[in-house]
This record gives C-alpha cells, structure tokens and sequence, in this order.
C-alpha cells in the first residue's frame, strides 16, 4: 500500500511546489504596436510625480520569486473633460532594485545581472548599457465595471514595441491623478528578455525562470 501511495504523493507534492512558484495575476493582452492616442489642443496636461510613482515586479522559478520595484524617469497624461485620453511615460532601467533580498546576500549580483552590468551576461535580461529606457504610450481607454478602466498601449522595452492592454484605477480630484493597475503579467520574451525560458532554451530541466513577469504600476501625477 506505501509503494503504491508514494508516487502519487510525491506527485502532489511537486505539483503544489510548482503552483506555488506561479502567479495568479491575469496576463495582459498582448498584439502589435498601435497608433499612440492625441488628446485635442485644448486637453489638460499632466505631469508625473516620479517620486511617487513606481512599478513593482515579480519573478518566478521552481525555487521561488524575486521581486522588486523600477522608477519613472518623467511622463505627461492628457485629460479631456477629467477623463485619460492620452499620455506616456519613460521608465529608468537603471533603476531596477531588488527588495526581497538583504544586501551583502545576493542583492547586489541580481540587480547587476538583471540591469546587465556583468561582463559577458549583457543581453541576458535588459541590458541597460544599450537600453536604459523603456516607454509606454497610451493608445486608447475603455470604461469598464466597477469603477475600472482598460488601459491599452505601446511598451517599449530592449527595441521591442507590442501592445498590451490591463485594468487600472484612476482618480482624478484637485488637480491630482493617479493610476494603479491591478498586478498583471507580460510574457517576457516578446521584449527579447530570453534569459532561462524553457520556450527559447532546451535542456534546461529545473533551472529555468517564468517567462511571464508580474507587474503593479502605481503613477501620481500633477496638473501643469
């Protein structure tokens, strides 16, 4: 009865290990790069407080996650009548940090293997030396339930452009706007972040990374 119970324990076992090495966020649709929304001459303009705005993210791999966060470098939004119409944003990949790690225990070495600061491991993840941008600009707005709006646009990443579309909260009161996304995932290798994927690489058994990345924005900005 052990013999036979055994295989179908460890089973469940790596099955629950492998579940928990995924995200639950849903995927962003992603398609081809769009023509980036124009507001009217008379729109109101925004401008990002980029000291309070934020994308954080999350890795999978059978062994765990790692998560972080990236800042904004600048960005402009355009209202007409109090509603989004359209805008972008550039994101510094330089700034990519790390945050579930302490320093002096693998801290540094990720960030500078993700920014690509390691010689030979350049192109690896984002390889900031060649492309320390990326952008996002905004192609069209939907109304949704509750309260929500579909943000579609164009992001940029490593001379990679697709469109990717995701729910977000805006609020828009006293000359301040912000926009928060629920967490959502892109596929990585759409960008040409190929580093680990089991979809581009063979052979690589347990040792490979998700292709899909979760990411949170959370954008504060400011009547000009």
């Amino acid at each position: 009865m052990i013999k036979k119970t055994l295989p179908i324990v460890l089973l469940l076992v790596f099955t629950f290990a492998m579940t928990g090495c995924k995200n639950n966020a849903a995927e962003a649709n992603t398609s081809e790069a769009e023509a980036a929304a124009v507001s009217e001459s008379s729109s109101e303009k925004f401008t990002v407080n980029v000291a309070q705005s934020t994308i954080e993210w999350k890795g999978f791999k059978p062994t765990g996650t790692h998560n972080g966060t990236i800042s904004l470098d600048n960005g402009v939004f355009k209202t007409d009548g109090g509603k989004l119409q359209s805008g972008t944003f550039l994101i510094d990949m330089n700034s990519i940090t790390v945050t579930d790690l302490e320093a002096g225990d693998g801290k540094e070495d990720l960030e500078a293997h993700l920014k690509g600061t390691v010689e030979g491991k350049e192109n690896h993840f984002f390889d900031v030396s060649k492309f320390p941008s990326a952008a996002f600009e905004i192609t069209s707005t939907e109304s949704l339930a509750a309260g929500k709006t579909r943000l579609s646009g164009n992001l940029s990443i490593k001379g990679q452009k697709h469109n990717i579309s995701f729910p977000v909260t805006i609020t828009n009161s006293n000359d301040q706007m912000t926009i928060e996304s629920d967490p959502f995932t892109i596929d990585r290798t759409k960008w040409n972040v190929n580093y680990g994927s089991k979809s581009i690489f063979e052979d690589l058994g347990d040792k490979f990374i998700n292709d899909d990345i979760e990411l949170k924005i959370s954008i504060s900005a400011r009547k000009a």
